[in-house]
């Protein structure tokens, strides 16, 4: 009886571990259409494409495939993982959530409309990070006024200068530079100051003064955000950009890729020197004639780049304008 007892404790132990934690796999898919980057969202373009872990899945990779294929019709092309969250406090609910994502790289013109999923642009939920027109007029005229009085509230005078440190950091204040590539720092920021919508999810203190930029669910912006700047670090030392590319392109083309997804603008003559200089492209021997001027050479990535696209050290430099 005793033995019955123990065993019937053990399994309920174990079910509630399940109930309490879970695993779910997320896909960040990128694409780049018409000079600017998208996101595969599902469902009101609140969510990524996502399931759980199941024991059918030979891996973590094949189980990711098969979830955004099941969702979106769409076949998974280059990924890699990206990474691993595990918070109670920001799912809203008391299980420990497990998010294992990932980065995907694809074209657009692979998908077919749908309403159950599609592709929205990423500054439609981050619209502080676009600065390829200047400095988004949303930073001077609510990002900073909130965040620095958020930072003046702090009753402890080494917080209150933390986070003022912390702000100008991630912000580029105080004669600092902007940093493209603290997407989720900035976004960590905003969430811990109470500024989107995510933030209000599980705390007592009602809704949160949020700042604009569409909300998601659970905690995929914040995952979106880590995708960013992932890939907005990876195209400076990795020819990745290729996969998000037709496969002939004008070099302008290209350029205008690249400052999409940096949020930035990069110098022309620069980055066509540093394009010739690392030997990335070659010539088709075709021209582009709807550039509103001169027909424009249309080149390919050389096969050598493609078939060392894992091979590190070669590199695709963000240039400053």
């Amino acid at each position: 009886m005793q033995d019955k007892t123990t065993q019937a404790t053990r399994q309920a132990a174990r079910n509630n571990r399940s109930r309490a934690v879970s695993a779910d796999l997320i896909a960040v898919v990128i694409a780049v259409t018409n000079g600017e980057p998208r996101v595969l969202t599902i469902g009101h373009a609140d969510a990524l494409p996502s399931g759980p872990f199941e024991l059918g899945h030979r891996s973590l990779q094949s189980g990711l495939r098969a979830w955004v294929e099941r969702q979106t019709g769409h076949p998974l092309g280059y990924i890699e993982q990206l990474y691993t969250f595990a918070d109670r406090d920001r799912t809203g609910d008391e299980r420990v959530q497990i998010s294992i994502s990932y980065l995907g790289l694809t074209r657009e013109e692979q998908t077919e409309r749908s309403p159950t999923h599609g592709w929205r642009g990423w500054y439609d939920y981050f619209p502080w990070e676009d600065h390829r027109a200047g400095v988004p007029p949303i930073l001077p005229a609510i990002l900073m006024p909130r965040l620095l009085a958020w930072a003046d509230e702090a009753e402890d005078m080494n917080l209150r200068h933390n986070r003022r440190q912390r702000v100008a950091y991630a912000f580029g204040l105080d004669d600092r530079d902007w940093n493209e590539e603290l997407v989720l720092q900035r976004y960590e920021l905003l969430y811990e100051a109470a500024l989107v919508a995510e933030a209000a999810r599980g705390r007592d203190n009602g809704s949160p003064l949020s700042v604009p930029g569409r909300p998601m669910i659970a905690d995929h912006r914040r995952i979106l955000a880590t995708g960013i700047a992932r890939l907005r670090t990876k195209i400076k030392y990795r020819p990745v950009v290729f996969e998000l590319m037709p496969p002939a392109f004008t070099l302008l083309q290209l350029q205008r890729t690249v400052e999409a997804l940096a949020g930035r603008l990069v110098h022309k003559q620069n980055f066509r020197r540093l394009i010739e200089q690392q030997d990335l492209v070659e010539e088709t021997g075709e021209t582009m004639s709807d550039t509103g001027g001169r027909p424009a050479k249309r080149f390919r990535f050389r096969q050598t780049v493609l078939a060392e696209r894992t091979v590190a050290g070669t590199k695709l430099p963000l240039s400053r304008a």
